[in-house]
Formats: structure tokens, sequence, C-alpha cells
């Protein structure tokens, strides 16, 4: 079978940066913002994303476009014989598959959230107490949950279904210029609200103060470090598929780069989104997850016009989520087709029907299931969350670094020389024991960082 490629450069890029911008960036970024300090953290995270962020974005790329292949056969590939490496391969769709178990779940929120301020449901000068009820009660209905999921996910395999140009490229350009479009709106608006300058310079200008408040400095680079890492998804193959479909006109690093460029512009710009607002309401910047779904609502039906801003918000929020389920999706088929051989249509009906039936204990979790606890106690979402993006992620990132850079896998030299092909930026063969001894030590701290009781 012919392997499909991207039609442009701009549609690769694009998706890839779709894939990264989700509803953990564009939602936790700013209220871990908040939670840390503010201007220090970003600088931190800046920092952190180009160190850390962009050399392990190479390698996945690195895997993909070598080996013309999605996960596991990527690694079979490459790997020398005897070797095991494609095992990963297998925990890394298991991942993929995980995520997609709760993912549609709270991008339906934001479709259902984006509904309910278009309709009416948010009125002007409604109370907190209302307007947390409406949280409230759509957890508590499994069958609204239910149909907002299940139209996620029968629309994302919809378009996956028409292929890599027509289907995911053409659908991501669109959404993705429109996301940009509407950030950009909101921005704008933010910054023009009364007393949103203050959280402009929360948001932005460093402060020692702020540092302290949040728990000391270690703890903002701690946490920096952890959202550099997680912003892009890494580990579990979601982006080594892409690198299958792209050229070698130009370097992975050059290409890493400017996705890791959009990915933060989104990021940022959610901050300036968001700060301005809560500071213009009298509402406090660090108010965690609830942010989104109850602090945030709160503040729209407060505002002149909220109803309109309200549903503008959640329909950019919907676009951030649908890119990243459509990306996810083309993994989980690409990974079907290469490893049994199955044709595209077949991959997206039996993936179709799966994860519609593995979605429900996450969506049942918050009612009918509300009693059943795992991890830590938290809730099967939670749980869910919490393996793949505590273990899964910051591990598989390390075993593609460890497969990338030691003789014992592909090997420095041919990873060098497959990043470093086409034009753009260039990486020096100098780094290689930074990629070899420091950024292990990163990941590591990142992952038993993610290990410890929060709060």
């Amino acid at each position: 079978m012919k392997r499909e490629s991207f039609k442009s450069r701009l549609g690769f890029l694009l998706v890839s940066a779709g894939c990264a911008i989700g509803i953990g960036n564009v939602w936790r970024f700013p209220y871990v913002a908040g939670q840390n300090g503010g201007g220090i953290f970003v600088l931190f995270y800046l920092l952190f994303l180009l160190c850390l962020g962009v050399p392990v974005l190479t390698m996945e790329f690195a895997v993909g476009r070598a080996s013309r292949s999605s996960v596991v056969q990527g690694y079979k590939a490459l790997e020398k014989p005897g070797h095991k490496w494609h095992m990963h391969g297998w925990f890394a769709a298991a991942g993929c598959y995980l995520l997609m178990m709760y993912y549609t779940t709270v991008a339906g929120w934001m479709v259902d959230y984006f509904a309910k301020f278009l309709t009416g449901s948010f009125r002007h000068g409604m109370d907190k107490a209302a307007v947390d009820q409406v949280f409230s009660t759509m957890l508590g209905n499994p069958g609204e949950m239910l149909c907002w999921m299940a139209l996620i996910v029968i629309a994302g395999f919809g378009v996956v279904r028409a292929g890599v140009q027509k289907g995911l490229e053409r659908i991501s350009k669109w959404m993705m210029s429109a996301l940009l479009v509407l950030i950009g709106v909101l921005a704008v608006h933010a910054l023009t609200l009364k007393g949103g300058l203050a959280g402009v310079k929360f948001y932005l200008l460093p402060s020692m103060a702020q540092v302290d408040k949040a728990g000391g400095l270690g703890r903002v680079i701690v946490a920096a470090m952890n959202q550099a890492f997680f912003t892009l998804s890494l580990g579990v193959g979601s982006m080594e598929i892409f690198g299958s479909y792209m050229t070698r006109a130009h370097t992975l690093t050059s290409e890493s780069v400017r996705i890791c460029s959009l990915d933060t512009f989104v990021a940022l710009m959610s901050g300036m989104i968001i700060f301005p607002a809560c500071f213009a309401y009298g509402v406090e910047p660090d108010a965690g997850p609830s942010l989104i779904f109850k602090t945030l609502p709160n503040v729209f039906v407060n505002m002149p016009g909220g109803q309109l801003w309200g549903a503008l918000f959640f329909l950019f929020m919907t676009f951030a989520s649908f890119t990243t389920v459509i990306a996810v999706f083309e993994n989980l088929l690409a990974f079907c087709m290469d490893t049994f051989g199955w044709s595209r249509r077949k991959a997206v009906v039996i993936n179709c029907l799966f994860i519609l039936v593995a979605s429900l204990p996450a969506l049942l979790g918050y009612n009918v299931l509300k009693d059943v606890r795992l991890i830590r106690g938290m809730d099967i979402l939670d749980s869910e969350d919490f393996i793949v993006s505590n273990l899964l992620l910051p591990l598989g990132s390390l075993v593609f670094l460890l497969f990338c850079v030691t003789r014992w896998g592909w090997g420095f030299d041919k990873y060098l020389a497959e990043a470093n092909q086409g034009n753009g930026i260039r990486l020096s063969p100098r780094l290689k024991p930074v990629f070899q001894f420091v950024l292990p030590v990163l990941i590591l701290i990142v992952f038993f960082a993610g290990l410890l009781p929060q709060g």
C-alpha cells in the first residue's frame, strides 16, 4: 500500500500543531501559570520547551520519517536484529487509545458549553450558584454527555475516513485557521476590559512575590518543566505518525521549532484571554481545573455581550480539542493499517465502535459510577488521565530518547543524519552528551514529580 503524505508543508505544520494544541494546552497552561506565579513561570516554561520539548519532538518525527511507518512498525524497521524496542510501540498505541477514552468526553463538554452559551442557557446576570449548577447538572446527566461524546467520536472518524490529505489535512487547515482568528479576537476583547491590564502584568511580568506565594522558585521551575514537556503530548507516538507522512525537504529541528512556536503562541494567548478577564471581574487566576467550566462562565455572564463572548470562547475550545481528536484518530488508524493490514475503512469502523464503548466508563464516572475510585481516590476519568500524563508520556518519551541516542537503539549518528536532512536549522554533533545524559535526567525529574501527591 502506497504511503500517504501531506499535500503541503503548511498542512503538515497545522496538523502537527493541531495535535499538540489541545485542551491540556489552552486549559491547563493558564491555570498552572496562575498557580505558579505568572511571569517567572512563563519564562521557565519557554526555556524548557526549547531545551526539552523541541529535541524530543525531533526524535518522534525522526523515527516516523526514517521508517515511513506507524510506531510499532517504525521501531521494527530501525531497531537492530533481535532487539525489542518495538514493544514500546504497543504501549504507545495503548496510550493513544486510553487518551481518547476520556479526551472525547471532555471535548464533548466543550461543545456542550458552546451550545449552552449559543442558546441562552447562560444568561446575563446569573448568580454564581446557578452558573456552577450548570456544570454539576451536566456531569449528572449521562445521556447529555453521551450525545456530545458520540458526536465528537463519529465526526472525528468521519474526517479521517477521507484520508490524510482530503480529511485530516483539509479540516485541520480550516479549523486551525479559525482557531487562530478566534483567539486573536478574544484576546483583543479581553485587553479592552476595564482592569484587565493588571491581569497582563500578573501574567507576563516576573515577580518574586508571586513566586514565594506559589511555594518557592523550585516548585515553579518543576511546574514549568512539567508543562513544557506535556504540552506536546510526546511519548505515545501521536507525533511519530506525522513524521511518516512528511517529506525530507526541511530539517526536523526547523519543523519542530515552528510547531512548538504555534503551540506556545496559542498557550500564551489563552492566558491573554483568561487573566485580563479574571482581574477585570475580581476572580482569582489560580482557580485550578474549574477555571474553564465554573470561573470563566461566571465572568462571561457578568460581561456586556457575555453570551456572545462565551460562545466564541467555547467554540475556540471546541476547535482546539477536535484538532487533537482527529490527529490521534489518524494515529490509531495508521497503527491498525500498518500492524494488521486493515483497509482504512475497516480501521475506521472498528476503531469508532471501540472508542464509543471504551469512552463510557469515564463518562459514567461522574454519575452511574461516581462511587468508583481508582488511583489515589480519583474518579475514572482522572485515573485514566493520570496513567497517560504521568506514566505513559514521560516514560514513552524516555524510550524514544534512548532509542535515538544510544548505541543499543537506532544510534545518535543515524538519528542526527535523519534530523538534519533538508533545509533549515541543524543539530550539532556536540549535543550528543547533552542528549545522552542531561535530557534523560530532565525527563526522569518530570516523571517523579508527576508521581508526587499534588497539593
